[in-house]
């Protein structure tokens, strides 16, 4: 009996739909992780609008402030991915999806207003745009065509995320810059994120788990531009 329960819940996974249903799948996750994006920059354009939050958001990047904000940040999106994931009720979803929009926006705040202050038509932005986007849909191609499965990396990600969360603490204490081997090696950390998120939506979920799936891809999508941003940024 037990096998059989086993047995059940393997034909739920995409990995056994049929290829209608795969494609329903990721027309879903795809169009949910652009619309994601626009409201993301929907609600930045509005923070940034708003002197009040610009200087809170400049503010809490002096000294351990700025820790205090990571920490914070770090509880909310993982409250909001909990919240999504563990949960059938659509609508819990989409609340926690919504919650995680708004923190990345809020944590987004003071590298893109330096960013537009360091160019003013916006150039920068859109280099930085286009970069992460290439690199994006590069991976997500590497993972459709040669079908791999890259759960396996799940635990290095956790580990490594440690680790560099620890090299900014030290950062911090200490008063150095971290400098363009630590973007670089964020920016590899994005990569392998993109590599293990998008695998996951051919071999992990079930048909209904769309809203879940893009808001893996989204943070992995942030995180890359966050430091490919950076990396423009020190060069100008």
């Amino acid at each position: 009996m037990e096998e059989n329960r086993v047995e059940v819940a393997d034909e739920r996974l995409l990995a056994h739909a049929t290829a209608e249903v795969k494609a329903e799948f990721y027309r879903k996750t795809y169009m949910h992780l652009a619309l994601a994006f626009l409201l993301f920059t929907g609600i930045e354009a509005v923070f940034l609008s708003t002197p009040a939050i610009v200087e809170i958001g400049l503010a809490m990047t002096e000294g351990w402030t700025w820790m205090a904000v990571l920490v914070g940040f770090m509880l909310v999106t993982s409250a909001a991915e909990g919240w999504a994931a563990k949960t059938e009720n659509r609508g819990m979803q989409y609340a926690g999806f919504l919650l995680y929009i708004i923190a990345e926006a809020f944590i987004f705040v003071p590298m893109l207003y330096i960013a537009m202050a360091i160019s003013d038509d916006g150039s920068l932005l859109f280099k930085a745009l286009v970069v992460t986007l290439s690199l994006f849909l590069g991976l997500t191609a590497v993972v459709f065509v040669t079908k791999k499965d890259f759960s396996f990396m799940r635990s290095a990600i956790m580990i490594i995320s440690v680790v560099a969360f620890g090299a900014i603490a030290a950062g911090m204490l200490f008063g150095f810059d971290l400098g363009l081997g630590f973007s670089l090696g964020m920016i590899m950390l994005a990569g392998g994120s993109i590599l293990y998120q998008t695998s996951n939506l051919i071999h992990k979920y079930h048909p209904s788990q769309y809203v879940v799936a893009s808001l893996g891809l989204f943070a992995s999508f942030m995180l890359l531009l966050w430091y490919v941003l950076r990396i423009f940024m020190s060069r100008d």
